[in-house]
């Protein structure tokens, strides 16, 4: 994707501080309007959701269409990928379902495999 940037997991979005700007942060948390609202207060590099299913009205998503407001990249996982709360199974076996418009000129797209796209290649 880009030059590298420090990877933070976070098993809440709530965790997120001002010391995470410019970094991947990685989640459990959905993808939500709440999670976003805690999500636009920091500026990172990208943001990492879990879809939770998605559910109605793709409220499981939300967070990914405020952010892109915002001009933030942020992507889903899917919820079939990775635990719901937990950042290291996010990290580790996470695979993208969605991506909003600001990830998506970064290069991420749904089927990725998230380590695989993030981690820098030698």
């Amino acid at each position: 994707m880009q030059n590298a940037a420090a990877v933070v997991l976070l098993d809440s979005v709530t965790e997120v501080t001002a010391a995470h700007a410019g970094c991947v942060v990685v989640t459990g948390s959905h993808g939500g309007q709440s999670a976003g609202r805690y999500a636009l207060a920091v500026h990172a590099r990208l943001y990492v959701f879990n879809d939770a299913g998605i559910g109605k009205d793709e409220a499981g998503i939300a967070a990914l269409a405020m952010l892109d407001e915002a001009g933030q990249p942020a992507v889903a996982v899917a919820h079939t990928s990775a635990r719901i709360g937990e950042a290291a199974d996010t990290w580790t076996g996470g695979v993208i379902s969605r991506a909003n418009t600001a990830a998506a000129a970064q290069g991420y797209r749904a089927g990725q495999s998230l380590r695989a796209v993030v981690e820098p290649r030698p």
